[in-house]
């Protein structure tokens, strides 16, 4: 090795180092709610917890004919890259707010007041250093998901994180939003974001906070967190709800059926838009952190949505816990025949947009 070379590499470190001593601290508020002890929690380095835990009844199950060929959903394979074909007539219920579904669980929501609000935005599937490993070890590549231009990026108005997990956390694409957005995260995610003088707001369940004229309510999920192998649960995971005047948008992040949606219907009333996860339900334990799409149809009703969206299928889904990429779909579209549920369905494709 050449001693130019060895003075090229010391300067690139030297530089890493200045750059990452020199990062602009975040400024971190935090809303207390439930558990009202999460302070506590971090600080004594211990787990959070679902509100409710232990086998909880599921109200409905699908035991026969759930991933029947569908009419409205077009496929080149079986269950495999498929469109859905069906009209896409939103209810009238003239609620101001546009969904963008980016994919997955990625969102972009136009707010009556004109706001522009990510939820979830992840690219690629996976943030680093996931999708390098997915990479070495072979996992086939699928499309890219749908993502808003730069110029979009730019006029972000807040960020919505549900959990850490690395198809619903990217430090990769924060860094491309940048800090003109106000972050919104569940209580001691702020931790994880990257140094760059990022404005944040990590909130406990059921507490509150104002972003123009939008009211932002974190609300609980029955799941889990984690980024690595040693801090299992150690910050809190959430659904949110967006509310402008009376209009209400839920979107529930990653979570299994429990009794908090009945909490939560009974806190805020019907709800105008449900944005539910209805995939990744099959393996050790899935259906307990996930939804199967019978799930969703029961938890809509409890919540007297208006309009459902589903998301969590879809071409460039990742698919760990789905037999295919749209096998979610097939069910949900089942399983609302066989419950006879009056649940209005509005089905996207990834990247549909649609003013409600």
């Amino acid at each position: 090795m050449n001693n130019s070379y060895c003075r090229q590499a010391a300067f690139l470190w030297l530089a890493i180092l200045i750059s990452s001593g020199c990062s602009t601290p975040n400024n971190i508020d935090s809303r207390t709610g439930q558990p009202d002890n999460a302070a506590e929690l971090i600080a004594s380095q211990q787990p959070f917890r679902n509100l409710y835990y232990g086998n909880i009844p599921y109200p409905a199950n699908c035991e026969q004919d759930c991933y029947l060929p569908h009419p409205l959903v077009d496929c080149k394979t079986p269950a495999e890259q498929c469109r859905y074909t069906g009209p896409q007539r939103p209810p009238e219920i003239k609620s101001g707010f546009s969904v963008h579904w980016l994919g997955h669980a990625s969102f972009n929501i136009t707010t009556p007041d004109g706001q522009q609000v990510l939820l979830d935005p992840v690219t690629g599937q996976f943030d680093w250093p996931v999708n390098w490993a997915a990479h070495l070890v072979g996992t086939k590549a699928r499309p890219a998901t749908p993502m808003v231009s730069a110029e979009q990026l730019a006029a972000t108005d807040a960020v919505l994180y549900s959990h850490l997990h690395y198809d619903h956390f990217s430090t990769r694409d924060i860094r491309r939003i940048g800090s003109n957005a106000h972050y919104y995260l569940p209580y001691g995610m702020a931790a994880y974001l990257p140094k760059g003088g990022y404005n944040a707001t990590e909130m406990a369940w059921y507490s509150s906070a104002q972003q123009g004229k939008l009211t932002i309510h974190a609300l609980p999920a029955r799941h889990f967190n984690s980024r690595t192998l040693s801090d299992e649960n150690q910050a809190l995971w959430a659904g949110w709800l967006l509310q402008h005047g009376d209009k209400k948008l839920f979107f529930a992040g990653d979570t299994g059926y429990s009794q908090h949606f009945n909490d939560i219907k009974q806190k805020y009333g019907a709800i105008d838009i449900c944005l539910l996860p209805i995939a990744s339900y099959h393996g050790p334990n899935y259906r307990a952190v996930h939804m199967t799409p019978e799930d969703a149809l029961m938890v809509a009703g409890e919540l007297d949505c208006k309009v459902m969206i589903p998301w969590g299928y879809g071409n460039a889904s990742w698919q760990m816990g789905d037999i295919s990429s749209h096998s979610p779909l097939l069910r949900l579209l089942n399983m609302q025949q066989q419950l006879d549920s009056q649940v209005p369905l509005l089905i996207l494709n990834e990247g549909d947009a649609v003013a409600l």
